[in-house]
């Protein structure tokens, strides 16, 4: 079964709505995540506002994105609703009710990534699951949330910043980037509005040792970007740390909601479970 991931853009009527679903969506939340405990197939999601006219929900999953969203919709359709109220041009509600619809809504508003990573391909929500609890693993670790945006310089710029992202990932650099970091789970690079990249990681341990780990391994994909890069910091990014977290502190967005499927597990403890049942874990 395969691994994947997805960013469903909701278009917001106002920027009203966008700072209502902010504030208001959090409490909702934990009947989404009960919907996706009994799903099986969501490794993280997450919800945040990209600006005053989108708001953004990203996910990791196994399996095909329509069963999923069906899923989702039929399952957790309140939730949705509260969503969708503030959307132009929104699926008929409720959304429980007209499942179908949600899903053709959903397939013209996914955001479609240039790359994307994960540490451990192929391994299932329930497997890894499966294994912790036949190992009596339990999860001690923080995960945490990346969600930078990076503007790009002109309409060139980002054709270019694609085109960067898409090569080096064809060529497997930013994979073997990623592996030498060792703690990222999940990581993509989403072209969004106004012509930004966004770049969206779920990762083990503090912020600091991630960014210290990240300048010094994947830094030189993001010097080429920066080249790009509206407001970018110096490069290269391993010489300039500092400068590298106050641009992405800025460039941040802040996540609504935390959704993960087994809690506290490091991207090491997946892979040792797997090394440990046979079931080699294969990055990337």
């Amino acid at each position: 079964m395969s691994q994947s991931h997805f960013t469903l853009g909701f278009p917001l009527k106002s920027p009203a709505d966008a700072q209502e679903l902010a504030q208001n969506l959090t409490p909702l939340l934990p009947d989404l995540f009960r919907v996706e405990d009994a799903i099986g197939t969501v490794h993280y999601s997450r919800f945040t506002v990209l600006s005053e006219k989108t708001l953004l929900f990203l996910g990791d999953f196994d399996g095909e994105l329509g069963q999923l969203m069906l899923e989702l919709a039929m399952q957790a359709g309140p939730v949705f609703d509260a969503i969708v109220e503030r959307v132009n041009n929104p699926p008929p509600t409720p959304v429980a009710v007209h499942a179908e619809a949600f899903v053709e809504w959903a397939a013209e508003h996914v955001l479609h990534p240039a790359f994307v990573y994960t540490a451990y391909t192929g391994a299932t929500v329930k497997q890894i699951k499966a294994l912790a609890a036949t190992a009596d693993v339990k999860g001690s670790s923080q995960l945490n949330l990346f969600l930078v945006i990076l503007p790009s310089k002109s309409r060139l710029a980002f054709a270019e910043m694609q085109t960067i992202v898409r090569t080096m990932g064809m060529v497997g650099k930013i994979r073997r980037d990623l592996d030498k970091v060792g703690t990222p789970h999940f990581v993509q690079f989403v072209p969004l509005e106004d012509r930004q990249m966004g770049f969206f990681t779920v990762y083990d341990g503090s912020f600091e040792k991630y960014i210290d780990d990240f300048t010094r391994n994947i830094g030189e994909v993001f010097d080429v970007l920066f080249k790009f890069t509206k407001g970018s910091p110096p490069a290269p990014c391993r010489k300039h740390v500092q400068e590298f977290i106050d641009f992405a502190a800025k460039a941040n967005r802040t996540p609504i909601g935390f959704y993960q499927a087994y809690p506290g597990l490091t991207v090491q403890d997946i892979k040792a479970l797997l090394i440990d049942s046979g079931a080699q874990a294969v990055s990337g």
